[in-house]
């Protein structure tokens, strides 16, 4: 796989982004909303899903997570815990 080492490190300078990720590995394949309540509650995040989703995006987009459709939800997953 061709890593852009410069999308990559923009993604993880972002706390919340690191978050998702530390998530993600405790737990992989999440959908938005276990994922939102996960920050929320364990991290005490003041977060909306729409912002989670700009994250997730973010992180997807420098190849650090993906996603799938499973029946008629959306699961994140790490592509290290895959």
């Amino acid at each position: 796989m061709n890593w852009d080492k410069d999308a990559i490190f923009k993604a993880l300078g972002d706390s919340t982004r690191r978050l998702i990720l530390d998530e993600l590995s405790e737990r992989n394949e999440l959908t938005l909303y276990e994922l939102t309540v996960r920050l929320i509650m364990k991290h005490d995040l003041s977060i909306s899903r729409q912002a989670i989703a700009k994250h997730l995006a973010a992180l997807e987009d420098a190849g650090l997570v993906i996603s799938k459709r499973k029946g008629k939800y959306r699961v994140v997953s790490s592509v290290y815990c895959s």
